[in-house]
């Protein structure tokens, strides 16, 4: 049998100067490599906004993806889109030319934000999703929102998220972990991954960790992920220094995806509460490495941290946060519980039962 040839096209791609860009979408790449897949990326690697970066970086892919239009575009046996729009558009080309298989990937802020700038873009999203030969959503509420308001058949939709390395992500002896993350023995961290944007919350955070703190002194809040906005940055170190809490905050910057799986299982607690989450897979990875999670009872996260699997509050409330962080650090028993639940829900979703799916949906009939 000959081997399979897949196109991946997308708008986040990291590289090893923006580590945790499009992060998910490299390791599934990887992963679909060791299935003795041929795999082509086009795909923007750069995260910086304004206006002049972003001419800059769309025009370089769309050229990019041109050329391997241009001079192997028959070949593609699949071309996989992740997020609807624009990934999905420049997909629709191989597919309307070449007849190639489309599947089309929505993670969330395709389909709640983008699909929302205008009319346009709202009807080229929709058009995408019933032009695709298969849609998968990273969520149970995405998918309810693509099968309800873009009216796209049931048959060609499926729940897929991206699935947790169980091998990087994997529970660490406390002490070890903390070790390896050169903290203090005494310290009690609370960890948040991601980027650092308004939409993750992190203002309610701030807020909630003076009550916190009150509590548990030695609690200490770590934020891992970059910060390409500036503007937002500034706001969230103002208020940290206008609640006094500047000595239980630091931020880590940019990790590679084993120190972050150390800190996860260094972390006491960990805590994603944005205000939209299309699934939530950090919060997954840190229950893959033994650590419970509290999160917003939002998008993809209220699926996720359900039946016990996490701590659910309500987003945007920095009271409700402060106490489902208290709980977790105070409550032993209900601390376990959610450990417990946590690692299962992990297993449940690990990468390679994940990847088994995706193979399914590219090749349906076993080609």
């Amino acid at each position: 049998m000959s081997r399979k040839n897949v196109l991946v096209i997308t708008n986040m791609y990291p590289t090893d100067e923006h580590k945790s860009f499009g992060v998910f979408v490299k390791n599934q790449v990887e992963a679909l490599r060791e299935r003795d897949l041929t795999v082509d990326v086009a795909g923007i690697t750069n995260p910086k906004s304004g206006k002049v970066n972003v001419l800059k970086k769309y025009s370089r892919w769309f050229l990019q993806t041109l050329k391997k239009f241009i001079t192997s575009g028959k070949k593609y046996d699949v071309v996989h889109a992740h997020y609807v729009f624009p990934s999905g558009l420049l997909g629709y080309y191989f597919k309307k030319w070449f007849g190639t298989r489309l599947i089309v990937t929505a993670h969330g802020g395709d389909i709640d934000k983008m699909a929302r700038k205008s009319t346009k873009i709202f009807n080229l999203t929709k058009k995408i999703l019933h032009e695709a030969d298969h849609v998968i959503a990273v969520g149970q509420e995405l998918y309810d929102t693509i099968l309800k308001e873009f009216e796209v058949p049931a048959e060609k939709l499926s729940i897929i998220n991206m699935g947790v390395n169980r091998k990087v992500f994997k529970p660490v002896a406390k002490e070890e972990a903390k070790k390896a993350c050169r903290l203090e023995g005494n310290t009690k961290p609370i960890l948040f991954v991601g980027n650092l944007i308004k939409q993750k919350g992190l203002l309610e955070l701030a807020d909630a960790l003076p009550g916190i703190v009150s509590v548990e002194p030695n609690v200490h809040l770590y934020l891992i992920g970059p910060s390409n906005d500036g503007a937002f940055k500034q706001e969230l170190e103002n208020k940290i220094h206008s609640l006094n809490i500047e000595s239980h905050v630091t931020f880590l910057g940019v990790k590679d995806q084993r120190e972050i799986a150390n800190w996860m299982a260094a972390a006491e607690v960990f805590v994603l509460p944005s205000h939209i989450e299309g699934f939530g897979l950090v919060a997954l990875e840190a229950m893959s490495c033994g650590t419970p999670v509290v999160g917003s009872d939002v998008g993809g996260l209220k699926y996720l941290l359900a039946d016990g699997a996490g701590r659910l509050v309500p987003p945007k409330n920095s009271q409700a946060l402060e106490e489902g962080i208290l709980h977790l650090l105070t409550s032993a028993e209900d601390r376990e519980m959610f450990i417990k639940n946590g690692e299962n829900k992990a297993e449940e979703n690990d990468q390679e039962r994940m990847l088994n799916r995706v193979m399914d949906v590219y090749f349906p009939t076993g080609g």
